[in-house]
């Protein structure tokens, strides 16, 4: 019975290797909308500020420097005097002819600042097309063009863009941007072959400023912590087009120390278990390596499976990583980050506190907050 019941769960992380490495196949040969988008097709780039990420300069410029006559930026930020403000400002006198506006919110008045300032960049938007992009993003020139060509479809009302994670020069950012280029999009790369694009994922989603206000605005989404999942979830649910556009920009993911990192993984992992908690529990199959590892300590004969595993670990994550997303793997990290990942994923079933924006808040069952004495 136990080799029966190992054999089967190693057969799963065999089949799910393949299904993910046949997804981004799949995706990658899909190919950029044909359409052109019409001359008055403009875009709303929305983008909430907090904090100076690293090449945040850098960051912005690409989205001042489109390839596409008519959109506008809109930053929002908390205090005039934070340190982002005065970057926006220098950009906006280097780029003149770009339609730009920089607001200041305020103090929000629930905890998820992004949505607030999300909201209050809504209010002064001009345009049906809104693109909601994080500031640690990074895009092309032709981001505008290319999402509008794919709004050409009027069945389509959101669209959330894959990324390219890029880390900083610690060791834990690296490993954090290889685990994003393998395990997370192996995951959703797979989801969307088998269920369709039934979510959304940060951090930029592109929709329709109708289907926002279908919804009933942003604001709807204020007590979750992974509100780009579930504005996405709830988009499809409600019989709109949803898709996983074929446009990746870059995620740069800056540097944070051990401690800080680690606990941003746990946040993500104990986030994931309540949004998606019957996903979480199939992420097992993810980790073929880690899987096999557990069962050789029961039967150690076993070992010679060891190298199909690899094999299928390898296969895998140059498809996704290389192949689909253009980001090169440090396969000598490879080993570590599978290890981590791992226990990360047990450790995300312990616990349902995480420490956000300098609070501690409870994820109660159904993905929202509640914040803690």
């Amino acid at each position: 019975m136990l080799r029966f019941f190992a054999f089967a769960l190693l057969l799963g992380c065999w089949t799910y290797s393949v299904l993910a490495v046949v997804a981004a196949e799949r995706y990658r040969r899909r190919k950029p909308s044909q359409e052109k988008a019409s001359p008055a097709t403009g875009i709303s780039i929305l983008k909430p500020l907090a904090g100076l990420d690293m090449g945040l300069e850098a960051n912005l410029r690409s989205y001042f420097e489109q390839d596409y006559p008519l959109f506008e930026l809109l930053f929002a930020v908390r205090d005039s005097g934070d340190a982002p403000a005065q970057i926006v400002r220098d950009l906006q006198a280097q780029y003149p002819h770009v339609a730009s506006q920089l607001i200041v919110t305020g103090e929000p008045p629930y905890p998820h600042d992004k949505v607030f300032k999300l909201q209050c960049l809504l209010e002064i938007a001009r345009y049906e097309l809104i693109a909601m992009a994080d500031s640690d993003v990074r895009a092309g020139s032709d981001f505008c063009r290319q999402l509008a060509a794919e709004f050409s479809n009027q069945n389509l009302a959101l669209t959330t863009c894959p990324y390219r994670a890029i880390g900083g020069p610690s060791l834990w950012s690296r490993l954090e941007a290889l685990s994003m280029n393998t395990d997370f999009f192996a995951g959703v790369f797979t989801a969307v072959m088998l269920e369709g694009a039934k979510f959304a994922i940060g951090p930029t989603i592109v929709a329709r400023r109708s289907l926002l206000q279908s919804l009933g605005g942003i604001e709807r989404f204020r007590d979750y912590i992974s509100e780009d999942f579930v504005l996405g979830h709830t988009a499809s649910e409600q019989g709109f087009g949803v898709d996983l556009s074929s446009y990746t920009v870059e995620h740069r993911i800056g540097s944070e120390v051990l401690l800080k990192n680690f606990a941003h993984r746990a946040r993500w992992a104990r986030t994931t278990r309540r949004s998606r908690p019957a996903g979480y529990i199939g992420q097992f199959f993810t980790y073929p390596v880690s899987a096999l590892s557990c069962i050789l300590f029961l039967l150690p004969f076993w070992k010679p499976l060891l190298a199909i595993t690899v094999v299928l670990r390898v296969l895998n994550a140059y498809v996704i990583s290389d192949r689909v997303l253009r980001a090169r793997v440090p396969w000598h990290l490879l080993p570590l980050q599978d290890l981590l990942s791992f226990a990360f994923w047990l450790a995300g079933f312990f616990g349902n506190s995480v420490e956000w924006r300098g609070r501690r808040y409870l994820i109660k069952r159904d993905g929202t907050l509640e914040a803690q004495n």
